[in-house]
């Protein structure tokens, strides 16, 4: 125990999850001292907490001893402008990576969250129509895994092809394979110009025909009970190129031009003590589950061009509405998973539903932490 006893404290009031409080807490200031404290913490149920911008998506841990705090894993490690990449510490805030000079980790996430915790729950934001999710612009990762081992996956080269794609199995698995210390992500340049197109949600044949020609960086929907349904697009390029394709938008959508977000751009669509869902489906099917969601009593916002909808409403009834927008996705050919819900809400609920390979996953997980240990029952299955 010296070891452990030397690297961690005990917790505080506010070091919970999901209302389950931890014994220990902990922040390791480099990927060597994080092996360390895992090897030291063997046999202690742990979870990951990054900025804790989503630490209350997923149901709460089965038990939980120590929390892994990630925030003194912070800095970029290098920036590379040539070679468009970046390296960077799994705590490292996603404001500095939204402010690199003239490029950008094109990931829409809140300025407070971490890389390493938006790539463990593999955030997207509007503009992963174009850019694609967390999974899509990490080339390289490095991982302490539950005993204690450093493995390194990728490289810092956007063409990487030699050995298994590890960091596409640690992206999207909250935390239960392992911890993340350093992350290796493809960037983008900073677009020259954008603009917004904002109108009343088109027929479908018109999203359609958007989507397709024009090169939209995000194609978003907003639609509450009551209201007429918004679609904005974001448009991003040479200034000239902009002005062009905004006003061939906003003509085809009857829209408007605007060099501002809506104010509902990116905002999560569940109040604080409210339930969030995420809603797939094919292109083809997006009306549908928006409608079905608004006519269950909620708000929907989300990529229409990409077929991922947010879904957000209170509290009441909300076995009914889950099942109810579940069946809808299933039926367009997606899934419907809880993100989050009050406690005393979140137990009554199948948060993951139904999923596919969940065999293999149950694998995989023996393989990589036998002993459970790592955020025990956060995940799919109880995993």
């Amino acid at each position: 125990m010296g070891a452990l006893d030397e690297l961690t404290s005990p917790a505080g009031e506010q070091d919970a999850v999901c209302g389950v409080p931890a014994r220990l807490v902990a922040a390791p200031r480099d990927t060597a001292e994080a092996a360390a404290l895992v090897t030291a913490a063997r046999g202690l149920a742990v979870v990951i907490r990054g900025g804790a911008t989503k630490l209350d998506w997923g149901p709460p841990p089965r038990e939980l001893d120590l929390i892994i705090d990630t925030r003194r894993l912070a800095g970029v490690v290098e920036h590379a402008a040539g070679d468009l990449i970046t390296v960077v510490r799994a705590g490292t805030p996603m404001a500095e990576l939204h402010g690199l000079p003239g490029q950008q980790l094109a990931l829409d996430a809140p300025p407070s969250a971490t890389a390493g915790g938006t790539v463990a729950a593999n955030a997207s934001g509007p503009r992963r129509l174009r850019y694609g999710t967390a999974r899509d612009l990490l080339i390289g990762i490095t991982v302490v895994r539950p005993d204690g081992t450093i493995t390194k996956a990728g490289g810092k080269v956007v063409k990487n092809v030699a050995g298994y794609d590890l960091g596409k199995l640690y992206t999207g698995a909250f935390g239960t394979l392992g911890l993340i210390t350093e992350c290796v992500f493809r960037l983008h340049p900073v677009p020259a110009a954008t603009s917004f197109v904002r109108a009343a949600a088109p027929p479908l044949h018109a999203a359609k025909i958007l989507a397709g020609q024009f090169a939209a960086s995000a194609l978003e929907v907003n639609a509450a009970p009551g209201a007429e349904p918004e679609l904005a697009v974001l448009l991003e390029g040479t200034p000239a190129g902009v002005r062009e394709r905004a006003a061939a938008v906003a003509e085809l959508l009857d829209g408007e031009v605007s060099a501002e977000a809506p104010e509902w751009w990116d905002v999560p669509p569940w109040p604080g003590d409210g339930v969030g869902i995420k809603l797939t489906g094919t292109l083809s099917q997006v009306p549908a589950l928006v409608a079905t969601a608004v006519g269950a009593g909620a708000t929907v916002r989300g990529s229409a061009g990409a077929g991922v909808l947010y879904a957000g409403f209170p509290t009441d009834d909300t076995g009914r509405a889950v099942e109810l927008l579940r069946a809808a996705a299933v039926r367009a050919g997606g899934h419907a998973v809880v993100l989050t819900a009050p406690a005393g809400v979140r137990e009554t609920l199948d948060m993951w539903g139904p999923v596919h390979g969940l065999a293999l996953m149950r694998r995989v997980k023996d393989q990589f932490d036998p002993g459970h240990r790592f955020a025990p029952g956060r995940f799919v299955g109880g995993i």
